[in-house]
């Protein structure tokens, strides 16, 4: 059975451009989607944030103001619900060995940018992960994740790499628009990664080697499916 560590993050805002804190947290379509995919695959999942924190769910992930149909937002807080007694007790993540895990798997909505992206414990394990051929997978805004990871030399770990994350285009037309503390497309492009995009609001997943990721929530399902595939694949 393989084992898979979601790594959320622990941060409820996020800092804007001009200053204001805006409320934020897990994207609940990219937890519930993923997890029920790699559940109903027989892996096995733990979660883990920084600090052992609960992870938020972002409020405008389950209704209209994110752009969930109200059936949708109420599968999710369902799902979500059912996973309760896990998702109040993750592991710390600066205690997680990579050698645990046969994957790692960070979901979005904008919480990462605030913490994942600059956590050092995070970039050490997605360090070692890419390095042991371990798969990473990052959804949406999760990509902003791998911004923590550096190579002794300084170097992006995943510079040269294939991937694909929340767009820039997406972001100014339903997201936070020009207030983003950074685009996450164009910060990633910046440290060298190849950032290859689809349609605005289309599923879209693209795989380098051990890197999986998803462009939106609705690459959440095709993403978590393609580390199964990966999985299955590796054995």
């Amino acid at each position: 059975m393989a084992k898979i560590l979601m790594i959320n993050s622990g941060a409820d805002t996020l800092t804007l451009a001009d200053g204001t804190a805006h409320p934020t947290g897990y994207w609940a379509e990219e937890v519930a989607a993923s997890h029920k995919v790699l559940r109903e695959a027989g892996a096995e999942i733990d979660f883990a944030t920084p600090g052992g924190v609960r992870p938020t769910v972002d409020p405008i992930s389950l209704d209209e103001r994110g752009g969930v149909a109200d059936a949708d937002g109420k599968e999710f807080r369902a799902y979500l619900d059912a996973i309760e007694g896990q998702l109040a007790h993750p592991r710390t993540l600066a205690d997680v060995s990579v050698d645990d895990y046969d994957a790692l798997y960070i979901p979005g909505g904008h919480a990462p940018m605030a913490d994942l992206a600059k956590d050092p414990a995070l970039g050490r394990l997605l360090s070692a992960a890419n390095a042991r051929g371990r798969i990473v997978a990052a959804l949406c805004h999760g990509p902003a994740a791998l911004l923590s990871a550096t190579e002794a030399d300084g170097r992006f770990t995943f510079a040269g790499r294939s991937l694909t994350s929340f767009t820039d285009e997406e972001e100014r037309q339903g997201g936070l628009g020009d207030n983003t503390p950074y685009f996450v497309e164009s910060r990633l492009r910046e440290r060298g990664a190849v950032v290859k995009t689809g349609r605005a609001w289309a599923g879209n997943v693209v795989t380098d080697g051990n890197l999986i990721t998803g462009q939106n929530p609705r690459s959440s399902a095709d993403t978590a499916w393609r580390v199964v595939r990966s999985l299955n694949d590796a054995r």
